[in-house]
């Protein structure tokens, strides 16, 4: 089973941005849905984007929509989330996390999820 690893996260300033990184480790992202949760302090995890395999379909949650964008290097085994225009209100460990892809799928949900990363902190000071 493939395991997600992060990295790219840091401290940045309110307004700024940073690229966090998800590579495929022990096989690759092919067939799969990736999606980056992220965990403040004291709150629960929630989604906030991710990308299928079968056509590249993004989607995101409203509190990402505008602002970050996810991709994926598929011959890199690797995907991406831009985070632009970043508020301290970002702030949390952001994890990676995959899941076989099916037609009409967009898994935005912990339980739909089966290989979870060690998670990444991204803090934005004011």
């Amino acid at each position: 089973q493939v395991q997600p690893v992060e990295s790219g996260g840091g401290l940045v300033q309110a307004g700024g941005s940073l690229r966090l990184s998800c590579e495929a480790s022990g096989g690759t992202f092919s067939w799969l849905v990736v999606g980056w949760f992220r965990q403040a302090p004291g709150k629960g995890r929630e989604f906030t984007a991710g990308i299928r395999y079968i056509g590249g379909t993004r989607f995101y949650a409203d509190s990402a929509e505008g602002r970050f964008i996810i991709s994926r290097d598929n011959a890199k085994n690797t995907v991406y989330l831009d985070m632009n225009s970043l508020k301290p209100e970002d702030t949390a460990v952001y994890y990676c996390a995959a899941v076989m892809d099916k037609i009409g799928r967009e898994p935005r949900t912990l339980s739909e999820f089966d290989s979870w990363g060690q998670g990444t902190q991204v803090t934005v000071s004011s």
